[in-house]
């Protein structure tokens, strides 16, 4: 294979290898990535509108959102802002990031949990230097059902352990958090017991203590195989229907437009309406050739 190859000198993205050729990212996911990458910082341009401009049709892009998000390269936030309205907050990273890692590269002053690196390998990037876009989105009501599941869950929390009260406003900024919570497969149980199990005598900060609890506990999010395994899947013989016609054994067939037959069923019924009309026109034509020899000799 020979390659041709001229450096551009503007216009151009740096884009890690690990998402070009990433064995789980979809070409549309892929696309997205990299368009969004490559908007500059000024841009405040959500998801949706990347994907029309890029000519990704809505099923793909739901798919492609889903990838990312399990991948890492993208994570939300749902915040009620003003006026009873809601704002989804979009990340966008050129690295997978961990929920703490991405909290962290949204809010700068928080310091996040950085793993040391293995003697001989590469230092990480601090989480200020990555590349991300961040949307927002207001809407008359909360965006997704899960925010509405994971404020309920923090509610229900609050209501069952008095050292956990938090206020609605606390329970209005953590949902977000909870949601995720939800949205990486873990159960309401999995999620109170992780923010009741082994509490202090004393808590001087409910909210800042539950904060601290959905981001160090988040489950690790499950990967695209993962999620494609979950995803039920209809059994091939489910859209086929057993032929009516006359077989030894029960043959199934796909109807395409609610045939009762199978293609050699219907084939052998056209062959024998053909050879039917063919023997009914024989006989009609005999007919009237009697008919009319019959004419003839009463005419003598």
């Amino acid at each position: 294979m020979l390659r041709h190859v001229i450096a551009p000198t503007r216009f151009f993205t740096q884009v890690p290898n690990e998402i070009i050729r990433h064995p789980r990212l979809s070409a549309a996911a892929v696309r997205l990535l990299i368009w969004q990458l490559s908007l500059p910082d000024s841009a405040d341009e959500p998801l949706g509108k990347t994907a029309e401009r890029a000519d990704i049709k809505k099923t793909a892009f739901t798919r492609a959102k889903r990838e990312l998000v399990a991948e890492g390269y993208l994570h939300e936030w749902s915040e009620q802002v003003e006026k009873g309205q809601w704002a989804t907050i979009q990340l966008i990273s050129n690295v997978p990031l961990t929920a703490e890692q991405a909290t962290a590269a949204r809010n700068p002053t928080s310091s996040p949990t950085v793993d040391e690196p293995t003697v001989g390998e590469p230092t990480p990037p601090s989480v200020g230097r990555y590349q991300k876009k961040t949307t927002g989105a207001n809407t008359s009501h909360p965006p997704h059902p899960l925010a509405e599941r994971g404020a309920q869950a923090l509610v229900a929390v609050s209501r069952g352990d008095r050292k956990l009260r938090l206020a609605p406003r606390d329970i209005s900024q953590l949902a977000p958090l909870a949601a995720e919570w939800l949205l990486r497969g873990a159960s309401l149980g999995e999620l109170r017991e992780a923010l009741t199990s082994g509490l202090p005598d004393r808590i001087n900060s409910p909210a800042g203590l539950t904060r601290d609890r959905l981001v160090r506990k988040m489950p690790e999010p499950p990967s695209f195989a993962d999620q494609r395994a979950a995803e039920p899947t209809a059994p091939r013989v489910a859209s086929m229907r057993e032929c009516r016609g006359d077989h030894i054994h029960p043959k199934l067939f796909r109807p395409v437009d609610g045939e009762t037959l199978c293609r050699a069923c219907r084939q052998e019924q056209a062959e024998d309406a053909q050879d039917a009309a063919s023997g009914a026109i024989g006989a009609a034509l005999r007919g009237g050739s009697l008919v009319r020899a019959a004419l003839r000799g009463g005419q003598r």
